[in-house]
């Protein structure tokens, strides 16, 4: 279903630097996600750019495994579906609605896994950006610490009628703020082409509007959203407290910004079109 036969597993295992074992088990699968996780970067540049985001396996490889590029959660997780079928995992699909401390109902517009192994199930989500860096058991209260950064999941009412699982962080003040929550209603390539479109093309997406970029390291991570560069070490994140350090850059800084602290490299075309775009951008709000 995933196309995990027409991935280069080599290719995308050398993205990753991973050279574990190539079996389904829960060593491998804690592995896989840590090194996809710190490897490949979330990045909107392409729906900012072009209101364009292909999700078929040939362009996510040539775009997040050669070129050395990133994506955003649904290219993340279709990438990583094709490499755990390929590699024999067991695993369904889902979405969730990302919240942030929002309490109105938000659309359904993020993507993960839910991997099964031995009888257990976990949640392996890749593509948040400041993604955990390990799957997360799904049971009612599990709360685990992750490289020094809390999460606790839980199980509850997520919308009207719709049980699901509420994913929380610290939200600063000694309590927990709802990260994500989804149900474990199986979604298709289809489903994730719906909400793809959504979120490459509709003038309500706030990933079309700014480009916004993210990349977590284990003991820090860097943030940039528009032209406000955050930098957020493990310990504060840990907390729920805000960035230790926040920078305003200009627009001719960005293509060596996205290299040097993200490690997304552009192409030249790529690079003057982002730089041309903020400015346009600036100069219509401003």
């Amino acid at each position: 279903m995933w196309h995990g036969e027409q991935l280069d597993l080599e290719a995308y295992l050398a993205r990753l630097g991973y050279q574990g074992e190539r079996v389904p088990t829960l060593e491998t699968s804690r592995a896989l996600h840590r090194a996809h996780v710190l490897s490949v970067r979330w990045d909107n540049l392409d729906s900012y750019l072009y209101r364009s985001v292909s999700l078929d396996l040939a362009d996510l490889q040539a775009k997040l495994v050669h070129r050395g590029r990133g994506g955003y959660c649904y290219e993340h997780v279709t990438l990583y579906a094709a490499a755990l079928e390929r590699l024999g995992f067991r695993f369904t699909a889902v979405s969730g609605r990302v919240q942030m401390g929002a309490e109105k109902i938000l659309p359904a517009t993020h993507a993960m896994l839910l991997v099964d192994i031995d009888g257990r199930r976990w949640l392996s989500d890749v593509g948040f950006g400041s993604s955990p860096l390990a799957p997360i058991e799904l049971v009612d209260g599990n709360e685990v610490t992750i490289e020094g950064r809390p999460f606790l999941l839980r199980r509850t009412e997520i919308t009207p009628g719709a049980d699901g699982w509420a994913l929380h962080e610290p939200d600063g003040r000694g309590g927990w703020l709802v990260r994500h929550n989804f149900t474990e209603n199986p979604q298709y390539p289809v489903d994730y082409e719906l909400g793809n479109h959504f979120i490459a093309t509709s003038g309500h997406s706030p990933f079309n509007r700014r480009p916004f970029l993210q990349r977590i390291r284990p003991d820090r991570t860097d943030q940039l959203d528009g032209l406000t560069w955050t930098t957020t070490s493990a310990t504060a994140a840990a907390a729920g407290a805000g960035p230790d350090e926040t920078r305003v850059v200009e627009p001719n800084e960005l293509p060596k910004l996205l290299w040097d602290t993200f490690g997304v490299e552009l192409s030249q075309k790529e690079a003057e079109l982002v730089v041309q775009r903020v400015e346009q951008d600036q100069q219509r709000d401003g």
